[in-house]
């Protein structure tokens, strides 16, 4: 026969320190549990920053290259005047790397606009620090682990 808490009765009564240490290791579990669930949400929102950023970048690197061309094409004008020969390719070049550049930077913006906090791992963390503060007070904690495959309760 056992009891509420599945210990067997007239088994001995476990220790203070027998507590603390399960405590101190389910402490160290749950926050273990807690970084790597940081970690898989984080690692999608760092991989959308970095592509935004490379995009930030191209389009940085395509702009320079579009002013360069235009202040050529500037210079060429001056000097050719009227002509459309040299000058005209330079301006359609410049003006094709100006688009690219746009293009380039919108989306690279909607990329880093994608990147969000942990919400799970903000959630979970905040209802562990409420079981912890409930248990220390002696308060009775029912809670469902929720987006857990099989969610159960925990709790008394």
């Amino acid at each position: 026969m056992t009891t509420l808490n599945d210990r067997p009765v007239g088994a001995p009564e476990r220790t203070i320190g027998q507590l603390v240490a399960d405590a101190t290791k389910d402490m160290t579990e749950l926050v273990r549990y807690e970084i790597a669930l940081a970690k898989a949400e984080i690692t999608a929102d760092v991989k959308n920053g970095a592509f935004g950023g490379a995009l930030f970048a191209v389009a940085g690197v395509f702009g320079f290259v579009a002013f360069v061309f235009l202040g050529v094409t500037v210079a060429f004008a001056l000097h050719e005047g009227a002509g459309w020969d040299v000058w005209l390719s330079f301006l359609v070049v410049a003006a094709a790397m100006l688009v690219v550049a746009g293009l380039a930077a919108a989306i690279g913006f909607g990329r880093i606009k994608q990147v969000r906090p942990p919400e799970r791992t903000i959630r979970t963390t905040k209802d562990s620090i409420a079981a912890v503060k409930a248990a220390a007070t002696g308060k009775p904690v029912a809670k469902t682990i929720t987006g857990a495959p099989g969610a159960r309760s925990i709790g008394h």
